[in-house]
């Protein structure tokens, strides 16, 4: 999540940086559509079709992370996966760095996927079916993806865990979140890793973040810019627990079954994922809190009545995530 500074709509500078790519002047009136989070998206046309501008500040993201982000969606598409395409600028660069008054910015331009987000449809068995089948075949082609240059892969678990550990050393009070961090490290040094259960992952493979198109039936993703190395546990343990929020209680073990069925019918030779899960939250649960803490710490006194109350919804949402630290697994 972008800090709160970064949350604010800037029509001006959306368009400042969408002149890198060709639009349709008509279509502006989309930026009214825009949502900001990781990043801020805004949605325009090009002769018609519709594309999706993001950006962020390049204080706030990993050059490297976001060049491997877009490598990793050349290959799924080229390998006939479900995903969104990159558009090139005007100077063919797939990854534009954009010098604005507002500061400089990464950006990208997608097409959209078609069909609508798994979040906003009814959820019958065949489109859950579909959900587990989408993400076991974007970790069966994890499992042979090689990225063209070693040096310039996407980040692992590790970094993800030191990054979390120099974001909190601005914040000597959160010992618990340190402590969790080491935790986690020592916890991790003892799984199995090889190519069937480790790999590059979405990380964020959510209901709001794929889409099922009714005609062809079947999912495209949306949103890698969570991606690392880690256990695949992780993104089915991630997938789960969206779904779980939107599921009736009663029904969840079904459900759950059903997308386990269509993951193991791409993912390959199935193994024990489900013990994975339990430290999968845990880590989910604290590069959750890390984040907002690094998101809300700094503070405005005048700040809008939206921003205030954004602030207080996430302090809960942190509250909620220290009481978990610190159990046993």
């Amino acid at each position: 999540m972008l800090t709160l500074k970064h949350l604010f709509q800037n029509n001006d500078l959306a368009e400042m940086i969408m002149k890198n790519w060709s639009y349709d002047p008509e279509s502006l009136d989309m930026f009214q559509y825009y949502r900001i989070s990781s990043n801020a998206v805004y949605p325009f046309r090009d002769q018609g079709e519709v594309r999706l501008l993001r950006f962020a500040p390049v204080e706030e993201k990993n050059q490297v992370n976001l060049s491997a982000e877009l490598e990793f969606l050349r290959y799924l598409r080229t390998n006939h996966y479900g995903a969104m395409e990159v558009v090139p600028s005007h100077s063919g660069t797939e990854l534009v760095k954009a010098h604005t008054p507002w500061g400089t910015y990464y950006a990208s331009v997608f097409k959209r996927v078609p069909g609508s987000q798994l979040g906003s449809i009814q959820l019958n068995d065949s489109i859950l079916y579909s959900y587990g089948q989408a993400l076991g075949e974007l970790h069966q082609l994890s499992c042979i993806f090689k990225p063209e240059q070693e040096e310039k892969r996407r980040w692992t678990y590790t970094d993800v865990l030191n990054w979390m550990q120099e974001v909190l050393k601005d914040f000597p009070a959160e010992t618990a979140a340190l402590n969790e961090v080491e935790f986690l490290r020592r916890y991790f040094v003892n799984w199995p890793m090889n190519k069937h259960n480790f790999g590059l992952i979405h990380y964020d493979f959510e209901l709001d973040n794929v889409f099922y198109d009714e005609g062809n039936q079947s999912c495209y993703a949306i949103d890698f810019d969570d991606s690392m190395y880690h256990w695949y546990a992780m993104d089915v343990e991630q997938s789960l627990d969206s779904l779980r929020e939107e599921i009736e209680p009663e029904q969840y073990d079904q459900k759950k079954q059903l997308f386990l069925s269509g993951y193991w019918s791409k993912a390959g030779e199935r193994y024990d994922l489900e013990s994975m899960f339990p430290a999968c939250r845990r880590f989910a649960n604290l590069y959750g809190y890390v984040r907002m803490l690094r998101s809300v710490a700094e503070q405005w006194s005048h700040e809008p009545e939206w921003m205030s109350g954004l602030r207080a919804r996430l302090e809960r949402i942190m509250t909620e995530k220290a009481a978990k630290f610190g159990h046993p697994i």
